[in-house]
C-alpha cells in the first residue's frame, strides 16, 4: 500500500517566519518604549555639581585630552593579541589524540606563526620602554 499521500510537504515560505518577525517587532517596540519612557519619566535635575567630571575624589589637574604615549597601546594590543592564541590551544589539548598527526602539525604552524610575529615585533622595538 502506498502511504504517499500522507507524507507533508514542509514548504519553506514566509509563513513560516512570521512568528520571528512578530517577535522582533514585539522587542523592539519594549525596548524603544523603556528608553523613551525613562527619558521621558525620569528626574531631570541638571545642577553644576552634577554636570561636573567625577574623578573619584581627586581635585582636577590639568586637561584629559594631553597626548598619550603610544606604547602603553601597543602593549595593550600586543597582550591581546598573544593572549588570544592561549584560547585556540584548548580545542587542540582537549582533541589531541584524535587529531594525530596533522593536528600536530596545524599547531605547530600555528605556534610558529606566532612565534614569527613575536620576533618580528621585538626586532622592530615595540616592547622597549626606554624611547
Amino acid at each position: 500500500m502506498d502511504f504517499y499521500f500522507l507524507q507533508v510537504q514542509t514548504v519553506n515560505n514566509a509563513n513560516n517566519y512570521l512568528p520571528i518577525v512578530i517577535q522582533l517587532i514585539f522587542a523592539i517596540g519594549l525596548i524603544s518604549l523603556l528608553i523613551f519612557g525613562s527619558d521621558l519619566l525620569g528626574p531631570k535635575r541638571k545642577t553644576g555639581d552634577k554636570l561636573q567630571n567625577f574623578e573619584s575624589g581627586i581635585e582636577i589637574k590639568g586637561n584629559a585630552r594631553q597626548p598619550m604615549a603610544i606604547k602603553y597601546f601597543l602593549v595593550a594590543i600586543l597582550f591581546v593579541l598573544f593572549d588570544v592564541e592561549v584560547i585556540f590551544f584548548y580545542p587542540y589539548a582537549v582533541n589531541f589524540k584524535a587529531l594525530g598527526k596533522e593536528g600536530f602539525a596545524a599547531v605547530v604552524l600555528f605556534v610558529g606563526s606566532f612565534l614569527a610575529g613575536f620576533i618580528y615585533i621585538f626586532k622592530k622595538g615595540a616592547l622597549k620602554w626606554e624611547d
